[in-house]
């Protein structure tokens, strides 16, 4: 029997990535630190990943979200742009991050 093959959804500069509905951050005290918790899953992301999934609030668009973390960190749009990306991409794949 074949799996359906789940559609990959793309990310375009207007979409609003958010946190799936089955994801959520939350602070471990004991770490002292951010995790990403997901069924059976747990991330530790590093302080970049934090800021951009912080910002993965439904109500950003990838675009605001380059613009925010330009300024946050004093960087040009055009070199923060392919790593931002992909980061969201890639979160988007593994079906953490709607888009």
């Amino acid at each position: 029997m074949m799996r359906p093959q789940r559609q990959r959804i793309l990310l375009s500069h207007r979409s609003t990535p958010a946190l799936k509905p089955h994801v959520r951050l939350q602070y471990d005290k004991v770490r002292q630190a951010w995790a990403l918790l997901s069924p059976e899953k747990v991330f530790w992301p590093d302080d970049v990943s934090l800021d951009i999934l912080r910002l993965c609030d439904g109500t950003h668009s990838v675009t605001q979200i380059l613009e925010e973390l330009s300024m946050q960190y004093d960087a040009p749009i055009e070199e923060i742009t392919a790593d931002v990306e992909t980061f969201l991409q890639d979160w988007s794949d593994r079906s953490l991050v709607a888009l």
